[in-house]
């Protein structure tokens, strides 16, 4: 058995794209259109080995955040430069204690999920 997706709601669909594309590097796979029900986006990593679909529903009802979901969590070689962006845009993030075998941080996207990035080299 193999994980295909994770699937999350968004309310605004250029600035998910934005976050999910823009910033974290994701690609966007396929989009389809559900008549005037939904749109939905698929992304992925350069390898394609996860994907998240972004569902857009066009009647732009609010959600409210589970309370049983955690996150979603990226890996990437070194925090340093993430972070460098993350404050000149003015992002609220979370860093993990500096004596942490492994460093992250955590931030939101635009519709308040939270969002692990794994450091796998040390910061500076």
């Amino acid at each position: 058995m193999k994980l295909a997706h994770t699937m999350i709601r968004v309310r605004n669909l250029e600035k998910s794209l934005e976050f999910y594309c823009g910033f974290l590097g994701l690609q966007e796979i396929r989009r389809k259109a559900l008549g005037d029900e939904a749109t939905l986006v698929f992304l992925s990593d350069e390898n394609k080995n996860y994907f998240i679909e972004l569902t857009f529903n066009h009647d732009q009802r609010d959600y409210e955040l589970g309370s049983q979901f955690g996150h979603l969590a990226f890996v990437v070689s070194d925090l340093a430069p993430l972070i460098k962006t993350i404050e000149a845009k003015g992002w609220w993030y979370r860093q993990s204690k500096p004596e942490a075998t492994t460093p992250y941080i955590f931030i939101r996207d635009p519709d308040g999920y939270d969002i692990e990035i794994l450091g796998m080299a040390k910061l500076s």
